[in-house]
């Protein structure tokens, strides 16, 4: 029995130490960032191209509004609640003691300033594929938006999913760290509506369904989703994210004209008007130039069509 159990602490003493290793948080050095002049006006671009003020404003807020990122969005999903967080320049509450490396880690590795992983409902797998151009940019304008001083309550989740450190495994599955070249995300680039989607628009956040781990699938692309956010009722089928492929489900019907004006103006070739958590996407895609809509269309185009899926 003694041998037993020593052999079963020798197991699970290395299992630990495999687990450690395995889950490290993996994060860049002041050397890999480059020699760069700050831009707050691209900053702004990319403040609007992803939306922050739609998570980290306060819930409703609209206008200038959305400038002053004091968090406290409560998201429902089925692995329990997380909370926005305060990534305002107020240096207690929010992100104003960081530095641009800070900064960069937490968005393309999904890494906090003291180390910790970052639960990837903050979608750092998409901002991965930024330049960390464009990432010292967009920390330029926030450092400029007003402060403030909200303190937002930690996140609401069960066993086993309240364990951060085991995001390092899941981030071996989802997090590549590839980052698109810099010429290519550049306006009048081929690439510079794919980079805006796949990038700092993070579409595939809720237009892609999830595996069992809240993976996107890849094979699945832009094709639609159950509604991973908010709550159901028992006994109730999820809402539907639209297919925004340019299958005959989605956006098939769709010209780049129609996509392009639809994100200026929120009104799609029927004239119906965009809904739920779209309005305020569309508030942000609004504030881009016309270039830049009329890239994205583009792309959205051009990816492979998928049929929607009949059943959440």
């Amino acid at each position: 029995m003694t041998r037993w159990l020593a052999a079963l602490f020798v197991l699970a003493t290395l299992g630990a130490g495999v687990f450690y290793l395995l889950t490290w948080p993996e994060w860049m050095d002041a050397a890999d960032l480059p020699d760069h002049a700050p831009g707050p006006a691209n900053g702004e671009r990319m403040f609007w191209a992803g939306g922050c003020g739609s998570c980290h404003a306060a819930p409703g807020a609209k206008g200038e509004a959305k400038r002053t990122l004091g968090g406290g969005l409560e998201l429902k999903t089925p692995f329990g609640t997380f909370r926005a967080p305060n990534i305002s320049p107020d240096p207690d509450a929010g992100i104003g003691g960081w530095s641009d490396l800070d900064f960069v880690n937490a968005m393309a590795r999904g890494v906090s300033p003291d180390g910790a992983h970052y639960y990837p409902a903050f979608p750092y797998t998409n901002y991965q594929r930024m330049p960390i151009e464009d990432l010292i940019d967009l920390k330029a304008f926030l450092d400029h938006l007003p402060k403030s001083t909200n303190r937002v309550a930690g996140h609401d989740l069960d066993f086993p999913f309240n364990v951060r450190r085991g995001l390092g495994l899941w981030k071996r599955l989802y997090l590549d760290g590839a980052a698109m070249a810099l010429a290519a995300t550049r306006a009048g680039a081929p690439d510079r509506g794919r980079y805006l989607v796949e990038g700092p628009g993070h579409c595939g956040a809720c237009h892609t369904p999830r595996d069992r781990f809240g993976g996107e699938i890849a094979a699945r692309h832009l094709a639609g989703a159950a509604q991973f956010e908010g709550e159901v009722k028992p006994g109730a089928k999820p809402g539907r994210v639209p297919n925004i492929t340019p299958h005959a489900d989605g956006l098939g019907n769709w010209s780049e004209k129609d996509i392009a004006y639809a994100l200026e103006s929120g009104f799609d070739p029927d004239f119906d008007s965009f809904g739920g958590s779209m309005v305020s996407v569309q508030e942000n895609m609004a504030q881009l130039s016309p270039e830049d809509r009329a890239a994205i269309a583009a792309y959205l185009k051009s990816v492979p069509p998928v049929a929607s899926e009949k059943s959440p």
